[in-house]
């Protein structure tokens, strides 16, 4: 290996690094280091840009449009009617597996952020409604659509990357359910642990906040004591402010001076801050109290006066462009419309002002907001909506079995391509089912052009295309023969069962620190030079590769999903490492036992 392969490990590590450190967007980091092999010869300006015509990434950007029409019909709430309505008999066990099969099996064949986003707010008042906590759902809830994903070509955009990847290479790719050879044993597995086993280490996050009565989810909130209010003059035993249910009141910001602990004699006066840590339904109840307004609202009240009842959850994506900085610095008020008034972060207490709290991924804001944000901001790539909002955009019901009708078409036409008539000298492949779905959607109005076009996330897009161009510097360079070599000595006297596992477990390892598309990107060209230089099947490899970027359970950054239950759950990064390590581990004895025996070497 020549001086460009050392540069390219070293870039390569800077990569993981920043992506591990959070240093900025994933996009970003990916980008720059596309650039940065381009700039020193090590792709060419084709090579360089190649990804972004590559066969897996327009897959996955048309499959956005494909999914948001099903989610805009309405065709997914049927699952709710099916599994939300009642509480089965047999406890949580029960509740857990009536749960993850019907979510596992949609997530097979849809984007499984919009559905893991879509369901939050139902499992959390499913289980609040049987006096559960929503704690012990959530995590299984994005456990369940990765269980799905790992089931058919189309279940994640992990193993359409890997699909374009071995096309580009000249090879055939994956067919629809060929990854259900080992998907399907493993997520019986996943249902099995998480429903008898993870069930006793998931947190109840009921009991974590010893000072809010509901002990759930506590946010951070300021508010301001106008003149009106009745309780000036009062002192807070008095105004009943100590005993209120399921909120608490932290301390008394007066005159730049702060007092607290508060004591109960302490006499409140106007222009006071009173800092309150409570329970979603709590900051709802202070509203109603004359004279209080929170901090941010009294910013813009002329603009939100009449609009009190707008609070919105959202959680703060790790593409977010408002990452590590303060409230106050990234202007969210301005750029959002929209006002932060409270905070949330892993059952975590914040004791700093709104306005100065720095924004992390996984950070669960409310929002006070006009009627028209959660249908402008439904789609944004800064962060996702988790609540149950008032204002709900009108589902195009009636056009649910159309939808569902063109998913099905879509399935089949991938599924059984082969057969069909050839176009342009071509069997029809998953991109072209995938197109002619997409143009279905719109043209019976499941959805509309703009809606398709803002369902489409950009940013996982460049981060696809760029990971394929940093795959092609590694091979460039010599970096994957050097790497491959180097792991082959290392295993060789298990011979390919120990590569074999080697390439599962380094996969699993990048996955869960950076982002899962770049993982199996990064991991591709190393897998391929290592079967090469073994004179053995590359294919069982590739599977292993699919299968270990996608199952990425012991850390919250790991997977997108992952992220999205990490707030809502009041989850802290151990929880996912409690519970999620043993599954990892599940799935990578199982991986190894069958993909042998499937994908002979």
């Amino acid at each position: 290996m020549d001086i460009s392969g050392y540069f390219a490990i070293t870039v390569v590590v800077g990569m993981i690094a920043a992506l591990a450190l959070e240093l900025a967007s994933a996009d970003f980091i990916l980008l720059a280091g596309l650039i940065l092999f381009m700039l020193t010869g090590i792709i060419t300006p084709v090579e360089t840009f190649a990804g972004f015509s590559n066969r897996g990434m327009l897959t996955v950007a048309v499959l956005f449009i494909v999914s948001s029409a099903i989610s805009n019909t309405g065709a997914l709430d049927g699952l709710s009617r099916i599994f939300l309505s009642r509480k089965p008999k047999g406890g949580i066990s029960s509740m857990m597996l009536r749960m993850m099969i019907p979510i596992s099996f949609a997530s097979a064949f849809l984007n499984n952020t919009p559905i893991v986003v879509m369901f939050v707010p139902m499992i959390k008042s499913w289980a609040e409604r049987f006096n559960f906590s929503a704690s012990k759902f959530l995590i299984p809830l994005s456990y369940a659509a990765i269980f799905g994903g790992v089931c058919t070509l189309i279940g994640t955009s992990t193993n359409l990357v890997v699909h374009g990847l071995m096309i580009d290479n000249n090879m055939a790719g994956f067919s629809m359910f060929e990854l259900a050879k080992v998907g399907i044993p493993c997520a019986l597995i996943g249902w099995f642990y998480m429903a008898f086993i993870g069930k006793r280490i998931l947190p109840d996050n009921r009991n974590m906040a010893e000072v809010v009565g509901e002990k759930s989810k506590e946010y951070m909130i300021e508010m301001k004591v106008k003149k009106e209010c009745e309780f000036i003059g009062k002192t807070i035993q008095d105004s009943g402010l100590r005993n209120m249910k399921n909120v608490f009141l932290l301390q008394i910001e007066r005159n730049e001076i702060t007092l607290g602990p508060v004591s109960g004699d302490e006499k409140i006066c106007e222009n006071d801050t009173l800092m309150f840590a409570g329970v979603t339904s709590a900051v709802v109840d202070l509203y109603h109290i004359k004279g209080l307004i929170s901090v941010e609202e009294e910013k813009v009240y002329n603009d939100f006066r009449s609009m009190r009842k707008h609070l919105i959850e959202v959680v703060i994506s790790s593409n977010s462009p408002i990452l590590n900085q303060t409230v106050k610095e990234c202007r969210f008020r301005e750029k959002y419309d929209a006002g932060v008034i409270a905070v949330h972060r892993n059952g975590e207490r914040i004791k700093s002002k709104v306005g100065s709290i720095k924004v992390k991924a996984g950070d669960v804001l409310l929002l006070l907001t006009k009627p028209v944000f959660e249908k402008r901001w439904r789609n944004s790539q800064d962060f996702f909506l988790i609540s149950n909002v008032k204002i709900v955009e009108h589902k195009a019901y009636h056009k649910a079995y159309i939808a569902a009708a063109i998913l099905l078409l879509m399935i089949l036409t991938a599924t059984f391509g082969k057969y069909l008539p050839k176009i342009g000298g071509a069997n029809i492949g998953m991109l072209q089912a995938s197109f002619a779905a997409a143009i279905l959607m719109v043209l019976t109005k499941c959805t509309n052009y703009s809606k398709a076009r803002n369902s489409i996330r950009w940013d996982i897009l460049i981060i696809i295309a760029c990971a394929l161009g940093i795959s092609k510097a590694l091979q460039n360079s010599g970096a994957a023969d050097a790497i491959a070599g180097s792991m082959i000595n290392m295993v060789k006297f298990a011979g390919p069962i120990g590569i074999l596992a080697a390439v599962y477990l380094l996969t699993t390892i990048f996955t869960e620190v950076i982002t899962n598309n770049a993982a199996a990107a990064m991991m591709f060209p190393i897998a391929f030079s290592a079967s090469s230089q073994m004179s053995v099947n590359p294919k069982p490899f590739f599977i292993a590769i699919a299968i270990a970027a996608s199952a990425s359970f012991a850390t919250p950054i790991g997977y997108q999903t992952n992220l999205i239950v990490q707030g809502a759950g009041g989850y802290k990064f151990r929880d996912y490492l409690k519970v999620g390590l043993p599954l990892n581990i599940s799935f990578f004895i199982l991986a190894i036992i069958l993909i042998p025996i499937f994908w002979p070497f």
